[in-house]
C-alpha cells in the first residue's frame, strides 16, 4: 500500500469513527433525556418489537446491540427490572432463553421511535 493511499485510508477510518460517535453520541442523549432509554436498550426494544413472535432467543441480541454476551445479559437484566422485558424458557430447548417485549417495553419503544428517526435523519441527511 503506497504512503498516500494508507494516509486516505486512515482518514477515511477517523471521518467514519468520528461520524459514528457524534450521531451516537446526540441519540444517547436525547434518548435518555425524552424516553429515559439509551441507545442499546432501544435496539434490544427495536429488535424485540419487529420480531414476529415479539420474541428472541438472548443470544440473538448480542448481535443486534454490538454487546459482549455478558454486557447483553446485563442490559436484558435491566430492561427486565424495568418491566420492558421478561425472560422465558425455551420450550424445545430448555437450555435456550427468550426475550419478551412486554406491552410496557412496546409502548416505550413507540414514543421513543420517532426520536430516534429524527434524530437519525437529522445527522445522517446528505451523507
Amino acid at each position: 500500500m503506497s504512503d498516500v493511499a494508507e494516509q486516505d485510508l486512515l482518514q477515511e477510518w477517523h471521518t467514519l469513527s468520528a461520524r459514528h460517535a457524534a450521531v451516537f453520541g446526540l441519540l444517547e442523549c436525547r434518548l435518555q433525556e425524552r424516553h429515559g432509554l439509551g441507545v442499546t436498550e432501544f435496539e434490544a426494544l427495536e429488535r424485540l418489537v419487529n420480531c414476529v413472535v415479539g420474541k428472541c432467543r438472548a443470544a440473538d441480541l448480542t448481535e443486534v446491540v454490538h454487546l459482549s454476551q455478558s454486557a447483553t445479559s446485563r442490559l436484558v437484566a435491566r430492561l427486565e427490572r424495568e418491566g420492558l422485558v421478561q425472560r422465558a424458557l425455551c420450550e424445545s430447548d430448555r437450555r435456550g432463553i427468550f426475550v419478551v417485549v412486554t406491552d410496557e417495553g412496546r409502548r416505550r419503544y413507540e414514543e421513543a421511535k420517532p426520536t430516534h428517526r429524527s434524530t437519525l435523519e437529522e445527522t445522517l441527511a446528505g451523507a
